[in-house]
């Protein structure tokens, strides 16, 4: 699936290429798109944790690639292959993305090289409690200042742990639960958190069928998702929410799932809960899945053809290596940097159209910053409006029933009820899918020196970036 390090550029190197394309579309100063593209600061560290009666040292870093907003933000991944390369690379990408989507954070990231699996939930505590420890110590977690999120091998539980040891050490700091995002609801979280990047890339899908010229350009027909052929690269947080999204509400026909042990295949569509729950009750892999057809390598159906293909796990998997064998109409990055840049190179030249991770996979950043909102404000969405919205439909629906109109009763209770936290989350997240995929449209095809979505994105985001510096005074 992968090449030798000495043919493909590293995950840093391919988004900072993909940063100089975006900048040559644009008249910013020179120094300052340098300035814009290299990290500000990397903090790595060391510690020991007594595990087993055992002493183990672990390593992590948290960068700050842009503090043109604060505070920055991004997530925090526990893993056995990350590395301070990887982290300044998803960094940059969280600046970027927050740019695109007018969330008002900076970018950040951070990484604990563990495999988690190896470890007992109390062990994992330990270390997850310690590593908060040194970057609370350092700056690096604040309400203000830098927030963290939940992000590959990390969940609610960790996010739990690290603003119960900021509250510890922080305890005069009133917004103490806006320090991280992705918390329990019960712990200062937000309805709709954990789907909120799955359900952000079936937003940014569906205004892409909306557009017939786009919908064209991918070598396809319609106005809309149901029926298209996917397939589904990694059923985690993100691929598991996109992909039962995609077919439950949507009616996509889900023909293949790729996991780490294999992949399972059924042309007719696959029932995505029913692999999900044989994946939590099998060890967390899929192999062994009583329906559909089992392929032992699963990247040999990165190259099955289908209408729109999901790398939704993690980076690199579309390289210059198989990227010519590709056979999708459409690729919808759902994970960050599945496909290098020599690898886009490629499969522009065969016609093959991206929707680019700077901007589809920002639902959870986007839902993380309502939940930010919602800690600072210490007030529930919707607290304050929702029965006065609920009055307010009712009696519009009384109106309409005394002056001689009628309402199915099976809408009266839909119709009347005010929005709850979830339905304003979804709303606000499917807004700014919207709105943000409208600008990239724009600038792809208004504008002739802009090949492709991504470099649209990017060149939009970087403008952002540039305008919030020239604010603040740095150049003129």
């Amino acid at each position: 699936m992968t090449v030798p390090p000495d043919k493909e550029m590293s995950f840093l190197e391919s988004v900072n290429l993909m940063f100089d394309t975006a900048l040559t579309t644009l008249d910013i100063p020179e120094g300052m798109g340098q300035y814009i593209k290299n990290v500000n600061n990397v903090y790595q560290v060391r510690f020991p944790v007594k595990i087993n009666g055992e002493v183990e040292t672990f390593i992590g870093w948290r960068a700050v690639h842009s503090d043109h907003r604060l505070p920055a933000k991004g997530g925090i991944r526990f893993s056995q292959m990350v590395n301070q390369d990887e982290v300044e690379a998803l960094a940059a990408l969280m600046s970027y993305k927050c740019a695109l989507v007018d969330v008002p954070f900076g970018g950040s990231k951070g990484g604990l090289l563990i495999d988690p699996k190896q470890y007992e939930r109390e062990s994992m505590e330990k270390i997850t409690r310690r590593f908060a420890f040194e970057l609370i110590q350092k700056d690096y977690i604040g309400s203000g200042i830098n927030v963290p999120a939940p992000d590959m091998g990390t969940g609610q539980r960790e996010m739990s742990w690290i603003v119960s040891t900021y509250t510890a050490h922080r305890p005069d700091d009133v917004n103490h639960l806006a320090c991280v995002t992705g918390k329990p609801v019960s712990a200062g979280g937000i309805q709709g958190r954990v789907e909120a990047t799955g359900r952000g890339v079936v937003f940014g899908i569906r205004e892409f069928f909306r557009h017939p010229e786009d919908v064209k350009l991918a070598k396809m027909e319609g106005n809309s998702i149901e029926g298209k052929e996917v397939i589904i690269q990694g059923l985690g947080n993100v691929g598991y929410y996109t992909a039962k999204i995609l077919d439950e509400e949507d009616g996509a026909k889900i023909t293949a799932i790729l996991e780490w042990d294999g992949a399972v295949y059924d042309k007719n569509g696959l029932n995505v809960e029913e692999v999900f729950q044989y994946k939590v009750e099998n060890g967390g892999g899929i192999k062994g899945y009583p329906k559909g057809k089992f392929f032992e390598n699963s990247a040999e159906l990165l190259e099955e053809e289908c209408d729109i293909l999901i790398p939704a796990a993690v980076e690199g998997v579309i390289n210059q290596s198989n990227a010519g064998r590709i056979k999708a109409k459409l690729i919808a990055e759902a994970a960050n940097g599945p496909i290098t840049f020599k690898a886009e190179t490629i499969l522009g030249e065969m016609g093959v159209v991206t929707i680019p991770d700077v901007y589809l996979n920002a639902g959870g950043v986007t839902v993380s910053y309502f939940e930010w909102i919602k800690n600072l404000s210490h007030i529930r969405l919707g607290r304050m409006n929702r029965r006065y919205e609920e009055n307010q439909n009712n009696l519009l629906i009384k109106a309409i029933q005394e002056s001689g109109g009628k309402v199915p009763q099976e809408l009266i209770a839909k119709i009347g009820q005010g929005p709850a936290e979830i339905d304003l989350v979804r709303s606000g997240l499917d807004d700014t899918m919207r709105v943000a995929f409208q600008g990239i449209r724009e600038r792809y095809w208004s504008s002739e020196n802009v090949g492709s979505y991504r470099t649209a994105a990017m060149a939009i985001s970087i403008e952002k970036i540039y305008n919030s510096y020239r604010l603040m005074g740095i150049y003129p």
